[in-house]
């Protein structure tokens, strides 16, 4: 693929996420700048913001109640976007656990701020030129499993452009 200048900027800003972002633990995989989208594998490896619940080996350090949670998680996080993955529950005086409503944490140091950021940086840079630039609004995202997932989607991701010609939006 031979890259346009908006391509340019794109491989530059996301080729610096790391560096951006070395309390985050990232490693870069296989990546691929499109005409008119990316593809990208990103490890986001231990690190402070989302090792919460194992600083006593996945124990609680209040007693929890029927694995429920009272500002502990047990060990049970989703790294990526830094949410418990155990029941949420409150304890009320009489015993009784009520599961309540997912609570969210901040939107920093998370995937969605690693691509908030990615194409915020994009943006200001390209529309120096290129006042129309804009990005779709959301992006997708998907946790690798295993290995069999991850060599079928990095190999999807290096394949990318020898389907480009099949694309809707492909124009000679």
């Amino acid at each position: 693929m031979i890259l346009s200048e908006i391509g340019q900027i794109v491989f530059k800003e996301w080729i610096k996420t790391p560096e951006i972002r070395p309390d985050m633990n990232l490693k870069l995989d296989a990546f691929c700048i499109m005409p008119n989208h990316f593809h990208a594998i990103i490890f986001i490896g231990e690190n402070k913001y989302n090792i919460r619940g194992r600083e006593n080996g996945g124990k609680c350090k209040d007693e929890c109640v029927d694995d429920c949670t009272n500002d502990c998680d047990n060990g049970h996080r989703d790294a990526m976007h830094r949410v418990s993955t155990a029941a949420q529950c409150i304890k009320i005086p009489s015993a009784v656990t009520i599961p309540s409503k997912n609570q969210f944490g901040p939107q920093s140091k998370n995937l969605s701020s690693i691509i908030r950021g990615f194409k915020s940086s994009v943006t200001v840079q390209v529309r120096k030129t290129n006042e129309y630039f804009a990005w779709q609004s959301r992006f997708h995202d998907h946790i690798i499993h295993n290995k069999i997932e991850y060599y079928k989607i990095r190999d999807y991701i290096i394949e990318n452009p020898k389907r480009w010609n099949n694309d809707i939006f492909y124009d000679e």
